[in-house]
């Protein structure tokens, strides 16, 4: 009966194996989930009339907006504009 040995073997690593994945699994959740939220917007942020939003990222001090024609616009924290960087 090596057989049925080495199959009893194989079945405990496999569900070895499956049980750590889950752990892994479940831990990569618990990191993701608990990480901090984005920063909020400043209240004050008024983006220009002929501006649309394409995208918003935030740096240490300053709110960056990406316009659909690819200007990109630097906002401080206190939400006044600071520099408008011409796209295209």
């Amino acid at each position: 009966m090596p057989e049925l040995r080495w199959l009893r073997r194989l079945v405990t690593a496999l569900a070895a194996t499956m049980a750590l994945g889950m752990l892994a699994v479940a831990g990569i959740l618990w990191l993701r989930l608990s990480a901090p939220s984005l920063p909020a917007l400043p209240a004050d942020l008024q983006l220009p009339a002929d501006v649309t939003p394409a995208a918003v990222t935030f740096a240490r001090d300053w709110t960056v907006v990406v316009s659909e024609t690819g200007d990109i616009l630097l906002f401080a924290r206190d939400g006044s504009l600071h520099r408008r960087v011409p796209g295209r």
